[in-house]
């Protein structure tokens, strides 16, 4: 017994980096050095096109820096459930919350199975307390969730009897029967038909429900949703599930929150929503730690909760772990990622490199939070100062007036542990938390909770977390302890990343910039460059178009921004590319991709030209909207697709998957106008067409090389020129594009710039 009290729950350890991978980290800042060097003591010797080709591979360089600074350290965390259980007698509680806020954008079966995935998962079953926003105040939801509280009356049971490792229902049912084990027991075969049944009936129910088709079996609550409009409704709240008799082999409690919204008052998007469950937990079951996840992330691994709980309280010091974020991983690529949806990259780099600082962005889902940390608990408070000095006037100022949850917070703060009381008692008090007006005046969103001022709330909250002093922690398992839906279609993913980049930029250009936060607070040196990095990405519009835009020009005006064919210059800049790409093919043979998967990357990744013309553009511009005060920035939520396990469904359309699709959306007028600039300039080298102020110097080579590979990276768009329907750029598009196109070639010929 006393060996086993001495075990580790957790180890952080150092990963391994390779020396090849090592080496051309070291090659290319080494090129990059060589190259501004080059260009700066040449720009004497040329003009503009040289001087903005300087600019731009500065900016690169300076990208390239910050990336190595952020990954030179990777970490890596190993956790132990077992030796949790034999040392913690009595697990601390734990409060789940899933998030959704429009039934029709993320489908009603997708939150059902995060849900059902959450209540099965391997912990004591009154230990948790599952909280589900809807943010929509659907009705659907809400039945949805009734029936689906009914099966898991059924289905929590099956996976725990059986040890079902996957408890995600329609993750584990889309497995064919002849992928179960051989030695299965005829028990678990029929009980597995049986369920599946039941599971079946009750995607069935949801979907009439969707139709209208059948009556809404909610009895008086439906009433609520009479006559109500999605942003202009009173707070709703039901206790779906209680386990009263506080069973550890039960069910959890499962709530669900709308929270009052009215037209005149500002209700700060998924931000104010986390605040809402945050106070409603508060005032009903006041559990330490709290998850949150979208509500398409469900639980892959059912032992998720322990191995959080082994990393949160593994450590000597608190200040190891303010929370746990586990990496966003998604299910269902289409084969190849032909959209750079996959985290393959960043799960080798990204994550464990920052880990090795301050620890990991919090991402916004699959995440552990302490809950005094999130009450905006500084790291000095924690040390046990703050037990004297709970004023209850002052945590009225801070929390509401609210005494529940003042109470409640009291005991969160001063570490008491607090047993919840009757949920269905707690109604009233929860509904008062969760009116619209109640953080008038109070610390919410400033200082408590989820910060409000971006679109990014997460990375924001995460932020002031490490500047309070506090660290955060890694957890990548195998199995991943989530898995979501990535996006299927490109608009609906180029829609995504430009909220993610307007949000990014929201937090860069405030005083909430992490460059204050290593000034008048504690984030560390390196932590705020990693977070600068990450904050930067959607400036990186302005270079990228730029530099791919120089090429076209320096044919179209006969000029040139590369050495000649023959320079040795010319060398340098090749050996730079070959191995900026060798470093990004390294990650992908070695995670056994294919060379195809890494081209996609390449072409629609995080940096790519494609990206840059699209969502970084216009995410960058609705930030300088914003801040010249012409526009406000809108919370766009990304569209889930609802999982089908028809078999005849996803062979039909294998023969689409992975096409680009476009819709009338102007997002697709910048990058259809540059494959038009370049197939332009093209075509005039070709034919030999000069502009009357075409200088005499000669383009080179390597223009007409770069200008076919901006071709090549946009191929997609090409096929779109001639593609019909959804596969095809609309007329509208081509028309506005081709214009642009024209007028560039114009002033390129009218207002050359000078060599």
């Amino acid at each position: 017994m006393a060996d086993s009290l001495s075990l580790p729950l957790c180890e952080k350890t150092s990963v391994k980096v390779r020396t090849l991978r090592r080496a051309l980290e070291i090659v290319i800042s080494f090129l990059f050095i060589c190259l501004l060097a080059y260009r700066l003591f040449s720009l004497t010797d040329h003009g503009i096109p040289w001087l903005l080709a300087f600019l731009c591979e500065s900016w690169f360089a300076f990208n390239w820096v910050l990336n190595v600074i952020t990954l030179w350290t990777p970490m890596d965390y190993k956790t132990y459930p077992n030796n949790l259980l034999q040392q913690v007698p009595e697990l601390p509680a734990v409060d789940l919350f899933v998030s959704t806020a429009d039934p029709v954008l993320e489908p009603l079966i997708v939150t059902v199975n995060t849900v059902l995935s959450l209540l099965a998962v391997d912990y004591p079953a009154h230990k948790l307390a599952c909280y589900v926003s809807d943010d929509g105040c659907s009705p659907l939801t809400l039945f949805s969730l009734i029936e689906a509280s009914k099966f898991a009356r059924i289905w929590v049971p099956f996976c725990k009897k059986h040890d079902i490792q996957v408890r995600a229902p329609f993750r584990y049912f889309s497995a064919d029967e002849s992928t179960l084990r051989s030695d299965s027991p005829p028990e678990l075969l029929l009980e597995r038909t049986k369920v599946k049944d039941e599971y079946e009936n009750l995607c069935q129910k949801i979907k009439d429900a969707g139709h209208h088709s059948v009556a809404l079996d909610i009895s008086e609550d439906y009433a609520t949703f009479a006559h109500k409009q999605t942003n202009n409704h009173p707070t709703v709240i039901k206790v779906i599930l209680e386990n009263k008799q506080r069973v550890s082999n039960g069910l959890p409690h499962l709530v669900y929150v709308a929270r009052e919204k009215r037209p005149n008052h500002p209700h700060h998007y998924k931000a104010g929503a986390m605040n809402v469950l945050t106070r409603v937990s508060g005032v009903m079951t006041n559990a330490p730690f709290m998850l949150n996840v979208d509500c398409d992330m469900y639980a892959s691994n059912s032992k998720i909760v322990l191995h959080a709980m082994c990393l949160l309280l593994g450590f000597k010091h608190e200040k190891q772990g303010a929370f746990v974020q586990c990496p966003q991983i998604c299910y269902d690529y289409l084969k190849d990622d032909p959209f750079g949806n996959s985290m393959t990259l960043p799960l080798k780099t990204f994550w464990p490199g920052i880990a090795g600082i301050q620890g990991p962005l919090y991402a916004g889902t699959g995440c552990f939070h302490r809950r005094k940390v999130i009450y905006g608990l500084s790291l000095q408070d924690s040390t046990g100062h703050i037990q004297g000095n709970l004023d209850v006037e002052a945590l009225k100022d801070r929390f509401g007036n609210s005494m529940e949850l003042v109470s409640s917070a009291t005991k969160i703060l001063a570490e008491k542990i607090d047993h919840p009381q009757d949920l269905s008692r707690a109604v009233e008090e929860s509904c008062k938390v969760a009116s619209c007006g109640y953080e008038d005046s109070t610390s919410w969103g400033k200082q408590v909770g989820w910060i409000y001022g971006s679109l990014t709330e997460d990375l924001l909250t995460g932020m002031k977390i490490h500047a309070r002093g506090w660290k955060s922690i890694l957890c990548m398992l195998d199995p991943p302890g989530f898995i979501g839906s990535a996006p299927k279609s490109v608009p609906v993913m180029l829609t995504q990343r430009k909220r993610w980049i307007t949000g990014l930029l929201e937090v860069l250009f405030s005083k909430n910039s992490p460059i204050f936060s290593t000034l008048n607070a504690k984030l560390e040196f390196r932590m705020c460059l990693a977070y600068i990095w990450i904050l930067i990405w959607g400036l990186h519009c302005i270079p990228a178009l730029c530099y791919s835009l120089l090429p076209a020009y320096c044919i179209i005006t006969n000029s040139h921004f590369l050495p000649k064919i023959g320079e040795p210059a010319l060398l340098m800049f090749a050996a730079l590319y070959l191995a900026n790409n060798l470093y990004t093919l390294y990650f992908y043979l070695e995670s056994g991709l294919s060379i195809t998967a890494w081209w996609n990357y390449q072409r629609m990744g995080p940096r790519s030209t494609v990206l840059s013309t699209t969502s970084l553009l216009f995410g960058t511009m609705s930030v300088v909207l914003k801040l010249v005060g012409i526009s406000e920035v809108v919370f766009e939520v990304t569209q889930k697709d609802e999982y089908s396990s028809s078999d005849d469904d996803h062979n039909a359309n294998d023969a689409n998957a992975g096409k680009f699709t476009f819709d009338e959306s102007p997002i697709f007028v910048p990058p259809t106008t540059l494959l038009f600039v370049h197939l332009t300039a093209l075509a005039m080298r070709l034919l030999g067409v000069k502009l009357p102020a075409a200088l005499q110097v000669t383009t080179g080579v390597g223009e007409i090389v770069c200008s076919l590979w901006v071709v090549i990276c946009f191929w997609p768009f090409l096929r779109g020129l001639f593609g019909k329907g959804k596969y095809g750029i609309s007329s509208s598009t081509i028309l506005k594009s081709g214009v642009l196109a024209l007028l560039f070639t114009f002033c390129c010929g009218k207002f050359s710039l000078p060599l």
